[in-house]
């Protein structure tokens, strides 16, 4: 499907960029930053809390049409056509495959300190330590606001550990890929599924980013928390927000407890505390209700928990060791498990299938099938929705009863005349620099 692009005459430049932070389907990523130029729009926090882009010079309607073309909120892709091999294997939900298999680092301490076995981790390392690549576009933790992650680039293993670990906040990993690019040399990005959409979507823009992106490396992606869900899980800790110096939402085990580092003192909290059973307590931005494609589909390697059933228990997490399920996707993708593992910077422990992880994330199963008839109440409602391709949404949707498309449908339109899918026109705030620990 083709991108329509919203071009009335009554609409500014302006007010078609910002049409897509009002409707919800803003993320965050930073590439429109790129698209028009750090001096014609920023990508900055806004009065909502989010990664929101803010027209700050002359806006023309050929840079949006740009940004319409290449925003993960606008256009959703699969795999590139020419990386879909004959032999590879395509599984009505998952996606296009070549291996699916159950792994960790081979290095302890990286097993440890990973969000789960510490694979992505791991093949960064490796990658860097034999020179495939020249250094690692991912993202860490952010210095100005600590449940958010920043762009940064690993050069070494000090480096990549630093950045270890999951970030459960907005984030903005291509907001300068333009000079990520400029440096001209081989790097592997490893970001969220829509991240990774984005940068296939630039690349029919840029020919630099097949040239110098070596590998596309992923996760299977549970959403974030949004920024006033963050505020409320603090405040029902005992936590005052603006005290908040540091957080680490999981590592140091799998998955390890919630760490927040406060000016008054550290707070150790159970991972379940924050993605509580009680999933009432938990606030996602609206663009991931949407998101067609949660699984890393553009991805040559994506990682995922192994947890049946989709969470940890709590009686069981003291003792996990941490395992990640690997979606192989590319020839590239299995070159490069299969090197890191003869090297031991990976160990393989089975081969599985599509239907072992579905087990482990049924509620992707359940997102990909709703997707579509979420889609349609979009447009139903006169609202944007994700132009897509490759990603099986309509024929998924036409394996579901009509019941269910219906309430998914209603179920989107509903919240959109309630406000559940609309955000501010984004206006920047001043970051604040939270004190120190006495």
């Amino acid at each position: 499907m083709e991108v329509v692009l919203v071009t009335m005459n009554a609409h500014t430049p302006s007010e078609r960029l910002y049409r897509i932070v009002e409707e919800g389907l803003c993320i965050g990523c930073g590439l429109c930053q790129a698209v028009a130029g750090a001096d014609t729009v920023k990508v900055v926090k806004t009065q909502s809390g989010y990664l929101n882009p803010v027209v700050v010079g002359d806006l023309d309607h050929a840079t949006v049409d740009r940004i319409y073309d290449t925003c993960p909120g606008t256009r959703v892709e699969g795999l590139p056509e020419r990386l879909i091999g004959t032999d590879t294997k395509t599984d009505h939900i998952w996606g296009p495959w070549r291996r699916m298999v159950r792994a960790w680092a081979g290095d302890a301490a990286m097993r440890y300190e990973g969000a789960t076995g510490g694979v992505l981790t791991a093949l960064a390392d490796y990658l860097l330590s034999s020179g495939r690549v020249a250094f690692i576009l991912h993202v860490k933790a952010s210095a100005a606001y600590p449940t958010f992650g920043e762009r940064h680039l690993s050069f070494s293993r000090a480096d990549v550990l630093s950045a270890a670990g999951s970030r459960y906040g907005p984030a903005a990993p291509l907001i300068d890929i333009d000079a990520v690019l400029d440096r001209a040399e081989p790097f592997a990005i490893i970001a969220k599924p829509c991240d990774l959409s984005a940068l296939r979507n630039y690349a029919r823009h840029d020919s630099r980013v097949d040239e110098l992106v070596k590998y596309w490396l992923g996760l299977v992606c549970g959403a974030f928390m949004t920024p006033k869900g963050m505020d409320a899980f603090f405040v029902r800790h005992g936590i005052d927000p603006a005290t908040v110096t540091g957080v680490r939402y999981r590592g140091h085990g799998c998955p390890g407890p919630t760490r927040i580092e406060t000016s008054e003192g550290v707070h150790e909290l159970h991972y379940l505390d924050l993605w509580s059973e009680d999933a009432s307590l938990w606030t996602l931005p609206f663009r991931c209700k949407v998101c067609p494609d949660a699984i890393g589909e553009t991805a040559d390697i994506v990682a995922a928990d192994t947890w049946p059933g989709g969470s940890p228990r709590r009686e069981e997490m003291a003792s996990d060791a941490g395992t990640n399920a690997l979606i192989v996707r590319t020839e590239a993708g299995a070159e490069l498990v299969q090197a890191a593992a003869s090297a031991g910077a990976l160990v393989l422990e089975n081969e599985i299938g599509p239907d072992e992880l579905t087990g482990y994330q049924p509620h992707q199963r359940d997102k990909k099938y709703a997707v579509w008839a979420r889609h349609e109440g979009l447009r139903a409602t006169g609202r944007l929705a994700p132009a897509t391709a490759r990603l099986r949404l309509a024929e998924l949707a036409a394996e579901m009863p009509a019941e269910f498309n219906a309430a998914q449908r209603e179920g989107t339109i509903r919240r959109v005349r309630e406000g559940k899918a609309s955000e501010p026109t984004p206006r920047p705030l001043v970051p604040r620099t939270p004190k120190p620990r006495t």
